[in-house]
């Protein structure tokens, strides 16, 4: 078949590697425009838009999928449209436009966390269980019926991060079985059962964290926001980055939001028990152990807000 392949980041690159391993043809790869990144604001391209430029691959940079890009798309006379965390919605009629129209691979076990950030979602709300899924995409935001799914449990202490990156190859894997089936008449797909929840985008208030509440609920939140947007307290006024923590139920309560060293960790009291900080990043200053980072305070005393 003769694909239209959809995606910006980094977790969209597997399934695109998976995909040109394959039978068929991309005729396309369509990406978000090169974003101004880091402090001197340099213009950078996607991670997708580097795998297709060294994959050889037609490139469409554009941040929405209107008029111009649904022509470029129609000159191409594709079978299938597949999408995976490109950013943006497809709408009629470049939806309909494939003769298969479009799938989708989408990070949770659907109906469960419909959204942008279905992982991140999915940590926060401590969930043990995940997946991905290939549906065919519609009108409703992922409503789709199903054509393949696959389960992973979540590690008691991976990231969003790590999550991704694991359901990232499982998809691409999954995502190309899909197209197979389709291109042979095989595929089938099935209509989603059960309650939806939403995932939508983290904003920064999301990665705010809660020191006065159950020590796993916040632990479960700092995962959900690593890397992206990143988890932080606040310290005179300042956002204080929590790069890496764990719970420490083996110590005895501090109270809530109060820092110490015990026993050559650094412990902040929650509303149950301590978690301990392993990696930070002050404000202003590089990432460092949580230990460096306490050696170099002129008080013996911190209490974050």
């Amino acid at each position: 078949m003769r694909l239209v392949f959809a995606g910006t980041p980094a977790v969209a690159v597997p399934p695109l590697d998976e995909l040109v391993k394959g039978p068929h043809e991309i005729v396309a790869v369509i990406t978000r425009e090169d974003a101004a990144l880091g402090r001197k604001r340099v213009l950078t391209p996607s991670p997708v838009a580097s795998a297709a430029q060294e994959l050889h691959l037609a490139t469409i940079k554009a941040n929405r999928l209107d008029a111009f890009v649904t022509e470029r798309v129609s000159d191409l006379r594709p079978d299938l449209g597949v999408i995976v965390a490109y950013g943006g919605l497809v709408r009629e009629p470049l939806l309909s436009l494939p003769r298969h129209g479009w799938i989708n691979l989408h990070f949770s076990l659907l109906p469960r966390w419909r959204g942008a950030a279905p992982v991140q979602r999915a940590l926060m709300a401590g969930d043990a269980v995940t997946g991905a899924s290939v549906f065919q995409l519609v009108p409703e935001l992922d409503a789709g019926e199903v054509f393949a799914e696959a389960t992973r449990a979540v590690g008691a202490f991976e990231t969003a991060g790590d999550v991704l990156d694991a359901l990232a190859g499982i998809g691409a894997r999954l995502l190309a079985e899909t197209v197979d089936a389709i291109a042979d008449g095989t595929a089938h797909a099935s209509a989603q059962t059960g309650e939806p929840t939403l995932a939508p985008k983290l904003t920064i208030d999301d990665a705010r964290i809660d020191l006065t509440g159950d020590a796993g609920t916040a632990f479960d939140r700092i995962r959900g926001v690593t890397p992206e947007p990143g988890a932080f307290v606040m310290l005179a006024d300042q956002r204080f980055k929590i790069l890496e923590a764990k719970p420490a139920p083996d110590q005895s309560a501090l109270p809530a939001r109060r820092a110490a060293l015990i026993d050559k960790r650094v412990l902040v009291g929650t509303g149950s028990h301590p978690l301990e900080l392993v990696r930070v990043q002050p404000a202003g200053k590089r990432p460092m152990a949580a230990a460096d980072w306490w050696r170099g305070l002129a008080d013996d005393e911190v209490e974050f807000s």
